[in-house]
């Protein structure tokens, strides 16, 4: 089911996020997947994440959907020409996929391939654009399709960045060339967050908004993501809370659970990032009671 569908409905929506193999080994992609099966409404698949050669959304998304969990495919713009993206969502469409995430794609040097040649023959918001076209029945070129493909387009947003009023513009644009749901990035100073959901209703924006919600590992972690990711800030208490915990993995769930609940009143959904703590999913929805 789309994404755009859940909100109309009044889901307050719960979406995560899993890696494809590097390799044709299935069993842990699968392991992976059961911690969220039943207890979220979709799972992104991700598309190369941090340029790193692993098997193509595309294919996970539909092994995903057999496996019974709605994928949201994530389609960058780094690896493919315009001719291969769109082939990829019309492949997309024919096989069932419902939900994408449009993303730029990271560079190509912090990969596992850096000597790779980046394409980004079209921007992420050109992509959008052009998704929109292809359901109207024709391709970039404006050549007839046989059938057109239609997706719930999903952006992403970083709603806890220091200039709020640039943010707000690139949202607008990604709103403009067709984006109906955003994910946003990891959400951990809630004043930040809702300061910039105030600006965001007040400009009159309807996009149905996901609260990012990534699973603090360790205070190492914390402080690196403090240090190198734009928009992230993680409170110096948070990380405290981290460094003294007996249990760093329930002291975790614990701030996932409360960062949950104090977003819920902000946002249409959350998106939960575990990255290689999946089996931690079934705890944290528990808790925060938000199963679907």
């Amino acid at each position: 089911m789309e994404i755009t569908e859940l909100v109309r409905q009044k889901k307050f929506v719960v979406t995560a996020e899993l890696g494809p193999p590097k390799g044709t080994s299935l069993d842990l992609f699968y392991k992976q997947a059961g911690y969220l099966k039943g207890l979220v409404h979709a799972a992104n698949v991700t598309d190369g994440q941090s340029a790193l050669m692993k098997m193509s959304s595309l294919g996970a998304s539909r092994l995903l959907k057999e496996f019974g969990i709605e994928p949201i495919m994530q389609i960058t713009c780094r690896d493919r020409n315009r001719i291969a993206i769109q082939s990829d969502l019309l492949s997309a469409s024919a096989l069932g996929i419902e939900n994408l995430l449009v993303l730029t794609g990271d560079p190509i040097h912090i990969g596992d391939h850096p000597e790779a040649k980046p394409v980004f023959d079209i921007d992420a918001a050109e992509l959008m654009a052009t998704i929109k076209k292809m359901e109207g029945g024709s391709d970039m070129a404006g050549k007839a399709l046989e059938g057109a493909p239609h997706f719930a387009i999903g952006a992403a947003l970083n709603p806890c960045v220091e200039n709020i009023e640039t943010e707000i513009s690139k949202t607008r644009k990604k709103i403009e060339k067709g984006a109906e749901f955003f994910q946003t990035q990891g959400v951990f100073e809630i004043a930040r967050f809702q300061k910039f959901m105030e600006r965001y209703r007040k400009e009159g924006f309807r996009v149905p908004v996901l609260a990012g919600i990534i699973l603090l590992k360790s205070p190492k972690m914390a402080r690196f993501m403090n240090e190198k990711i734009p928009g992230i800030f993680i409170p110096e208490p948070m990380i405290s809370r981290l460094e003294k915990a007996s249990d760093p993995r329930a002291e975790c769930a614990q701030i996932a659970c409360e960062t949950i609940q104090k977003v819920r009143p902000l946002a249409q959904g959350v998106h939960l990032m575990a990255i290689g703590w999946e089996d931690l999913v079934p705890e944290i929805v528990a808790k925060s009671k938000i199963s679907h």
